[in-house]
């Protein structure tokens, strides 16, 4: 909205400027009248000079105006520039500490790398060539003596003599046998069948690395009980599928027999 100065004095008061402007054309033009008209050019030039004060306060007001509308603009932009402004400095401050933790350390790790060619080189020298540890290697031939005495030999015959005495130590300590337990079901036609007989029957079945344990029946259902019994075999000499084949041939007692559980000992 402009100012409300902007229009006092001004066009109001238009023909003020007016009178101004058709005086300051005769002026120009040279023009003289009679006493009356040199009255009246007076009261012209008394209007005129009334109206130049006007206009330059006019002026003055519409400056003033001016003046106090831009420093309201920027009063009400200066806090906001001030925090932009912050902001920049703060970053730019931030970006200047990261680029000198980066160069410092880089300098770190130039330094690290000059100091381990430098320990690699030293190293490199130190290190013996076969041309310098030859003479030690002669002079140990040097201090062979083949016509000395029989030590070494009577202490390699000892050592051999150790050697067989724990490799026949050895050979006399039993192997380990492998066994596994396993957990046996053993299912009857019916309920009908004897089941003291069908477990003696199982037990009846004998061979070498076979070794029966507990026994006890487990319902199923329906009145029918299943054989529900331990063994202990070794595992190279009795196979489970044996084992099957032996206790199913008892066919009038038993329909089926399942591993339920197998595990090594």
């Amino acid at each position: 909205m402009a100012h409300p100065l902007l229009f006092d004095s001004t066009w109001t008061q238009q023909w003020k400027y007016e009178s101004a402007e058709a005086y300051y054309q005769q002026v120009l033009s040279g023009a003289s009248g009679s006493p009356a008209g040199k009255t009246g050019a007076s009261n012209n030039q008394t209007q005129g000079s009334t109206l130049k004060t006007e206009i330059a306060q006019a002026r003055q007001n519409i400056q003033k105006a001016l003046n106090e509308g831009s420093s309201e603009a920027g009063g009400a932009a200066d806090p906001q520039m001030v925090n932009r402004i912050k902001a920049l400095e703060t970053e730019n401050s931030n970006l200047k500490k990261a680029s000198a933790d980066i160069t410092a350390l880089v300098k770190k790790l130039e330094a690290r790398v000059v100091a381990l060619e430098k320990s690699a080189g030293g190293s490199s020298q130190s290190a013996p060539t076969p041309a310098e540890s030859k003479p030690a290697d002669d002079d140990d031939d040097d201090d062979f003596d083949p016509f000395g005495d029989d030590s070494e030999s009577e202490e390699d015959e000892e050592t051999k003599q150790k050697l067989a005495a724990y490799a026949a130590k050895k050979a006399k300590k039993p192997a380990l046998i492998a066994k596994s337990s396993l957990l046996i079901d053993v299912k009857p036609w019916d309920d009908e069948t004897d089941m003291k007989e069908l477990e003696r029957l199982v037990r009846t079945v004998e061979m070498d690395g076979l070794l029966w344990g507990a026994a006890k029946l487990v319902p199923v259902g329906y009145g029918i009980k299943k054989l529900q019994i331990n063994a202990v075999i070794e595992d190279d000499k009795v196979g489970t599928d044996l084992l099957e084949e032996k206790i199913t041939e008892f066919e009038d007692f038993v329909q089926s027999m399942d591993i339920a559980a197998f595990n090594k000992i």
